[in-house]
């Protein structure tokens, strides 16, 4: 969050939470829910189709979202920056990679009982 220019307030808070990931599918259209005590975020998109969207910490972005061998990739681009969001299932768990730059962050989702 840091190198995405995030205060460092927001940061400490936004570290602290435990997000939900929903994913939809109806028909072509795609769902990706987050929801936290921090803040919720909704997407809705088609793969492959360019799309805008304002993320969690405010960025108006254009976003792209692909399917990738069993990935979904997610590429944010705004002001000449652009980063990366890895989503992927392995070992039952949902994995998260953000990168940007030379920055890789991971975060691990496991389902809900």
């Amino acid at each position: 969050m840091k190198a995405l220019g995030v205060g460092f307030a927001t940061r400490q808070v936004a570290g602290f939470t435990k997000p939900t990931t929903i994913i939809e599918l109806d028909g072509d259209k795609v769902t990706v829910k987050t929801q936290s005590t921090f803040k919720n975020t909704e997407i809705t998109f088609k793969l492959g189709e360019e799309f805008d969207e304002t993320t969690a910490d405010d960025r108006h972005v254009k976003s792209v979202v692909k399917l990738d061998g069993g990935k979904l990739v997610h590429v944010q681009k705004w002001e000449g920056k652009e980063t990366s969001l890895v989503r992927e299932l392995k070992d039952g768990k949902l994995i998260l990679t953000l990168t940007m730059g030379n920055v890789v962050s991971t975060r691990t989702y496991e389902k809900a009982t």
